[in-house]
């Protein structure tokens, strides 16, 4: 299982560095002010929405096939189901 390291930058920057198999990638994330209460995840920290959204990518993609650099809503455009499956993923983080 990959390992999925959350660091808050900036006013909704976070650097996500994920490692597995040895391998690492190193992700920037924005998440929009006011996303997480948009998708029903507004009592949850964001750090741990940014996380459960890599647990989400993970499933469907290799680490290599994560952009480096995205806005989160962005999932959503590739993958219809992201904002549905979020919170059963906050559950298990």
């Amino acid at each position: 299982m990959a390992s999925i390291d959350v660091t808050a930058t900036g006013d909704g920057q976070y650097r996500v560095v994920v490692t597995e198999d040895g391998d690492a990638s190193e992700h920037e994330v924005t998440v929009p002010k006011g996303y997480p209460q948009q998708i029903g995840v507004a009592d949850v920290p964001t750090d741990e929405v940014v996380r459960a959204s890599f647990l989400f990518l993970l499933e469907r993609e290799p680490q290599e096939q994560i952009m480096a650099r995205f806005e989160l809503p962005v999932i959503g455009e590739y993958f219809p189901d992201y904002e549905e499956e979020l919170p059963g993923l906050l559950d298990r983080g």
